[in-house]
Order: C-alpha cells, then structure tokens, then sequence
C-alpha cells in the first residue's frame, strides 16, 4: 500500500516482497539519518514532521552538567 508520499510502506508488504538493505525511502527521510549517523550522539530537541516527513530539526549545540 502506498502512502501519501507514494512510498510503500514496509509493513504493508508480504514477506516475499520485503528486501534486506531495500531502499524506497523518501529523501527527506535519508537525509535525517545520515545526519544522525554523522551525529553520532547528541540530542534533537524538536523534530517538525510534515506530511509525515521530517522539515526541521533543532539540535541542542550546548549542555553543561554541574552534577553527577
């Protein structure tokens, strides 16, 4: 079944149709993963979701913990 977006979803496939490393993502969506893959760790503070793909992300750039 396709969404909005025209990408099927994956849990809407049979099994014989799923793909081990099947790339049919939006790349908007490949975009927020590479960047929380090059992020490594770290905080997103607030992620806007629109038409259910990521818009806008803040990353929290400081904290500073004065306790254990």
């Amino acid at each position: 079944m396709k969404n909005g977006n025209g990408f099927i979803r994956a849990a809407a496939m049979g099994p014989a149709e799923r793909k081990v490393g099947d790339i049919s993502q939006h790349p908007a969506w490949r975009a927020f993963v590479r960047y929380c893959h090059e992020l490594g760790h770290g905080e997103i503070e607030r992620l806007k979701i629109q038409d259910g793909l990521p818009v806008l992300a803040e990353v929290v750039k400081e904290k500073i913990k004065f306790t254990s």
